[in-house]
């Protein structure tokens, strides 16, 4: 899937822009500048073409040093990683020597890049987008990211931009992608090493020693898949709550081209946000996950009493997805690494599993029955019909009812639960659906 990154220098709209994208409200929006200090990660859908969104904010100028070390940083990033740069000025102000500066880092690779005049609100806001011509980044476009004038031909042409889908060619071989992701220094490099019995990747006992996604091909024992080591989401020294971005751009390409993730839990450390902000990505793709907690050998407290906290708090972080394995390993000692392949396996044919319309039916309409939705405003609702939808990411299951504007999230939840207890999808998500009958 293609990868879009906004750039620009702080208060030109970025974040306005990336909401308009991904049609929510995610990232906070406001007069002041440096309010973006996390990266926004999101999908934009337009013509039915979806593309992956990265909000690179965090550029706070209040020094002489930060353009040098953060945004040249940023934006050299941005260009090497994304098929498409957004660089976003503001007509309001014009040209200034932040945008000139950042202009002449993408002048190096302008093929990638699209120049954005941001805030053109009315027609002579247009007429003096004219001016960035000079940057020598080819023709803006205005829009304005807050009312959304001339979204729709700025989409078209990031589209055009962008060129043929690639998604369908990730999965062509029809073999499984297995990506290792996780924090730095959780020892992911260490865990595909001993997959593959040889010290295919460089570790060290420094964060951030891998700075790509590394594929393996793995055909032993009985297995053939795809194995991907990423580069791990870390975060930087300078601003705390921020996270490193060529790491979290190389992290959404290797969890976007998989098909299960191997989520790596330092157990000395236990889970932290970096954590769940990598579990967000993988929910958000529609990926099955496996949780493996490494370092087990040098743990503290290893009792089955220590086992079943650690587990439990995991999977309330991790809520409300819960339905996932969880395995206690060491990459050093390979203690239970081969259990990791094997449940890895095991979730991908869950997640390609396929239940006959007739056995679908057979089994949940009298659970339907005995414990109908809820009644909505003296309406009942009556489910008559169920079935899967074929040829999906993940298993889809769609059924048809009278009234499915009234079925409420609760009833949803109820019915994917008692699917995971009659079907194994364990490990995978499902989706399921309400349609007029």
């Amino acid at each position: 899937m293609n990868l879009v990154a906004i750039v620009g220098r702080p208060n030109v709209g970025k974040s306005t822009l990336f909401n308009r994208l991904i049609g929510q409200r995610q990232a906070i929006v406001s007069d002041v500048a440096g309010t973006t200090r996390d990266r926004q990660y999101g999908k934009a859908e337009w013509t039915g073409r979806e593309f992956s969104v990265v909000d690179t904010g965090g550029w706070v100028v209040n020094s002489d040093d930060v353009f040098e070390e953060e945004i040249r940083k940023q934006v050299t990033l941005a260009t090497e990683e994304a098929d498409l740069v957004l660089f976003l000025v503001d007509v309001k102000t014009g040209i200034t020597d932040l945008d000139q500066q950042v202009a002449s880092i993408l002048r190096r690779n302008s093929g990638k890049v699209m120049l954005c005049a941001n805030k053109c609100d009315d027609n002579m806001s247009q007429y003096a987008a004219a001016e960035f011509y000079s940057l020598g980044l080819g023709d803006p476009y205005p829009i304005s990211a807050a009312t959304g004038s001339g979204t729709g031909d700025f989409l078209d042409e990031v589209l055009r931009r962008l060129g043929p889908d690639t998604k369908a060619g990730a999965e062509d071989d029809g073999i499984p992608r297995i990506s290792i992701v996780g924090r730095p220094n959780a020892g992911k490099s260490s865990l595909v090493n001993a997959f593959i019995g040889e010290e295919r990747n460089i570790v060290t006992d420094r964060a951030g020693t891998t700075r790509d996604s590394i594929l393996t091909r793995y055909d032993k024992f009985g297995f053939d898949f795809y194995l991907v080591d990423t580069a791990g989401i870390r975060r930087k020294n300078k601003v705390k709550e921020d996270l490193e971005f060529y790491s979290v751009m190389r992290a959404i390409r290797a969890i976007e081209n998989s098909d299960v993730c191997v989520l790596l839990i330092d157990a000395t450390r236990g889970i932290e946000a970096q954590d769940l902000n990598i579990v967000n990505i993988i929910q958000r793709n529609n990926k099955s996950l496996v949780v493996a907690i490494n370092k087990w050998d040098i743990a503290d407290d290893k009792s089955p009493a220590a086992i079943q906290y650690f587990e439990n708090t995991i999977r309330q972080r991790l809520a409300p997805f819960t339905d996932f394995p969880v395995i206690f390993v060491s990459a050093v000692t390979k203690q239970r690494i081969y259990r990791v392949m094997e449940t890895a396996k095991n979730v991908y044919l869950n997640r390609k599993r396929r239940v006959t319309t007739s056995k679908l039916n057979a089994v949940m309409l009298p659970i339907i029955e005995a414990t109908p939705p809820p009644s909505m405003k003296g309406k009942y609702i009556k489910i008559k019909y169920c079935s899967q939808i074929p040829n999906t990411q993940i298993p889809t299951f769609v059924f048809y009812a009278n009234l499915p504007q009234y079925i409420r999230e609760p009833y949803k939840r109820f019915i994917e639960n008692q699917m995971r207890e009659k079907w194994d999808f364990h490990g995978t998500p499902i989706n399921i659906y309400f349609r007029q009958k």
